[in-house]
């Protein structure tokens, strides 16, 4: 018998985007920010960028998957944690291999391929190319997405030598992106249909090895500033390559896509 202050937990990562997952189906989970926090410090905790909750559906999807940042806040989506949701609910739920769930950002649906899901994403919207940006005290040009949730992309020659932490967050809390500010990735291209990016995530505050909604919007931006069709390589820092793909129509992009891996670590139990 399980003291009901242990929480049950389900480990996992998506290409170095590691989350903590909670299947929530009975709906008696209610986390604080603070004890979000505490299950994601990577020393007197879990360890993750975030945690999912598993939750029964209220629009006729399959599931509604909830995300929290590590600072506690909710977010409306997350692409990597999207395709560990999709694995952890086959297992613990007896998903199919073709899902959707509800998010914030829209009904996503995904197909799971063993290790490998790809995430039928909500249509991307905003699209912003070529934004005069003064960041402290230097004029740069960005371009900005919201592809789930919002991302300023900023192309560069070589992502290895990117002050990743320090630009990162004088962008993300811009005035212009304000109050919720933007999540940053910095774009190199390494091919005609392949880049690398590094990213800094709002939420979790600092450079994470992965983020899927980045890699949605920098691949998006490198074929709208390029004027290349997709599918498009897309190298993240955990060492991953994801693959992103779409349609365009119009100025915008349509039937979007994410495939990557999502990775069973481990499963335990935390006392609240």
């Amino acid at each position: 018998m399980l003291d009901k202050s242990m929480l049950r937990f389900t480990k996992m990562n998506g290409a170095g985007n590691d989350f903590v997952l909670i299947d929530n189906r009975d709906g008696g989970i209610h986390l604080d920010p603070q004890q979000i926090s505490r299950i994601c410090d990577r020393h007197r905790g879990v360890g993750a960028d975030g945690i999912l909750l598993l939750e029964r559906a209220t629009n006729g999807a399959d599931f509604r998957m909830r995300y929290y940042n590590s600072d506690g806040g909710e977010a409306e989506m997350c692409g990597n944690g999207a395709r560990c949701f999709a694995r952890f609910a086959h297992k613990v739920a007896g998903a199919k291999s073709q899902i959707s769930f509800e998010t914030p950002a829209g009904v996503i649906g995904a197909k799971l391929h063993g290790d490998l899901v790809t995430l039928q994403m909500s249509n991307p919207t905003d699209l912003r190319l070529s934004v005069p940006l003064r960041i402290d005290g230097e004029d740069a040009t960005v371009h900005y997405i919201n592809s789930g949730v919002p991302h300023v992309v900023v192309p560069v020659a070589r992502v290895d030598v990117v002050h990743v932490c320090t630009q990162g967050a004088a962008i993300r809390r811009h005035e212009m992106f304000s109050p919720k500010g933007a999540n940053v990735n910095f774009l190199e291209r390494r091919a005609d249909r392949k880049i690398a990016i590094r990213t800094y995530e709002r939420g979790v505050e600092d450079e994470t090895l992965a983020c899927g909604t980045g890699v949605v919007a920098s691949a998006l931006i490198f074929a709208a500033t390029r004027k290349v069709e997709g599918p498009i390589g897309v190298l993240v820092r955990g060492g991953s390559e994801l693959t992103v793909d779409f349609k365009k129509e119009g100025a915008g992009f349509r039937d979007v896509t994410l495939s990557g891996p999502a990775e069973f670590v481990f499963e335990g139990t935390i006392d609240l």
